[in-house]
């Protein structure tokens, strides 16, 4: 059978997910292999090196950089707070004495004879690591981290701003084809992550972060309205540290554009359920999917099948990306193996896709994304 590999995102009512959650530097490991956690449980922690300040004490005291250790009160590797003194001169007769207060609350790095200053180390920033998905740890990473799995409805987006958050679904329109507005969110939505349809406006967007929501899923965002609501544009770059208080999961693409009907259903059946979301996207090398997690706590799951990505073939569900049809969902119903002449008198692969509709389409391969199950 004629086949055709081409990028695609995963739409999945049940699948295996491991994910992996390191620390920045070597730390503690909270968990062991076989522990069950939830997504709110630290399983790593460290601390950063606080940041450094340089008081040039000799400048301040008007005295020599040999004679500044003299003059210190406090000791290399001493505690200090914010304000307290750490050095003075003795004066005249014990009085017009000269004095340097701490900037910071923190320690004593190091004391320089050569230049007169003394490096002050602020304090270390603790860094905890979560679980992120319910789910079972199955691998330790010594002294950085750890491996969980869990069996879950996953659900890939096209692009995303946020971070990792969690929350019970809550379905907020009445299809996938309906607009999230602001008189959609009430005091309901306190915590939840909200199932939009073909748009949400930048006016939804805010009144979600008022309430308290923690994410939205939703099929599209118009340009205009996602930098009203961020109050700059979105480069090319990785999205996902913006801290904005709400993390927000585009499925489909720019303007409107009515969420697939299978993931709208898949969302819509766990409502009521605790999902995991991350909005981190990069479009570049290293290609990063915004996504949805919904662990399946049914006791007894079967074990996944292995298969093989064999990529577009007869009755493969697609989108396709590219003009004049950019956004509409379909299934291949045809992979002519011959090269054929488009509109641009280039010669290229081309298929045949089922619209929606009924329509029948031909395309370019490259114009369209597989939507894998």
């Amino acid at each position: 059978m004629a086949h055709a590999y081409t990028p695609g995102l995963r739409v999945t009512e049940k699948t295996r997910i491991v994910k992996e959650r390191k620390l920045p530097l070597p730390g503690d490991v909270m968990v062991k292999i076989g522990d069950t956690v939830k997504a709110e449980d630290v399983v790593a922690c460290t601390c950063l090196p606080g940041n450094v300040q340089t008081v040039n004490v000799a400048g301040l005291l008007g005295t020599l950089p040999e004679d500044v250790r003299d003059c210190m009160l406090k000791k290399e590797g001493e505690t200090i707070k914010k304000n307290e003194v750490i050095a003075e001169t003795k004066g005249f007769l014990g009085l017009f004495k000269s004095r340097v207060q701490s900037p910071t609350n923190g320690s004593i790095e190091s004391i320089s004879n050569v230049t007169g200053q003394v490096i002050l180390r602020e304090p270390p920033e603790p860094v905890e690591v979560f679980a992120y998905i319910d789910g079972k740890v199955v691998k330790i990473f010594e002294k950085e981290g750890v491996a969980i799995e869990t069996y879950a409805a996953f659900i890939q987006g096209i692009f995303g701003i946020g971070g990792e958050t969690y929350g019970d679904i809550k379905r907020v329109v009445e299809d996938e084809a309906s607009i999230l507005t602001s008189k959609e969110i009430d005091k309901n939505c306190k915590d939840k992550i909200l199932i939009g349809g073909s748009l949400a406006t930048s006016d939804g967007l805010k009144k979600s972060i008022e309430v308290g929501a923690k994410g939205i899923v939703v099929g599209g965002i118009a340009d205009r309205d996602l930098r009203d609501f961020l109050g700059y544009d979105i480069g090319v770059a990785i999205t996902g540290s913006e801290t904005i208080g709400l993390t927000l999961v585009i499925t489909e693409g720019f303007g409107k554009m009515r969420m697939a009907r299978k993931t709208f259903n898949l969302l819509t059946m766990h409502e009521g359920k605790k999902a995991s979301i991350n909005g981190a996207t990069q479009i570049r090398a290293g290609v990063i999917r915004p996504e949805v997690v919904v662990p399946i706590k049914e006791a007894k799951i079967e074990k996944e099948k292995i298969r093989t990505k064999t990529g577009l073939v007869v009755g493969s569900p697609i989108r396709i990306i590219r003009e004049p049809f950019f956004g509409e969902l379909g299934k291949v119903v045809a992979l002519p193996s011959e090269l054929q002449k488009i509109e641009t008198e280039a010669k290229v692969r081309i298929l045949e896709v089922e619209l929606e509709n009924g329509k029948h389409v031909t395309l370019p391969r490259a114009n369209v994304e597989m939507i894998e199950k």
